[in-house]
């Protein structure tokens, strides 16, 4: 048995076809948007502007990585250093440390 399984309306069921997943965010690719502004965030650039008027500093130690520290707290957000490799799972990370300040949309 193969295919992919869709949570939906509280129900999880198997879909062979994921093409007839009508209304599923299943292979829809999402964007990280700054509230605020609507600014969709398109590079590091720009998330780091926007992260650093937040309380967020660059964060040196690993080179591998693009990592941001929040002096106040314990978090520390790690994104890979391409950024064509940043993931939903990234954009999630970023929106639970900053709440009502980012969201993730469908593109």
């Amino acid at each position: 048995m193969s295919g992919v399984w869709v949570f939906k309306n509280g129900v999880v069921r198997l879909v062979e076809n994921p093409g007839d997943c009508q209304g599923s965010s299943i292979g829809r690719q999402k964007v990280l948007v700054h509230v605020s502004s609507n600014e969709v965030i398109t590079s590091y650039a720009a998330l780091e502007r926007k992260l650093s008027l937040l309380g967020w500093e660059r964060y040196y130690d690993d080179l591998e990585l693009v990592q941001f520290h929040k002096r106040s707290t314990v978090h520390l957000i790690s994104l890979p250093k391409d950024f064509s490799k940043f993931k939903s799972m990234h954009m999630y990370d970023i929106v639970v440390k900053n709440r009502n300040e980012f969201e993730v949309r469908d593109m």
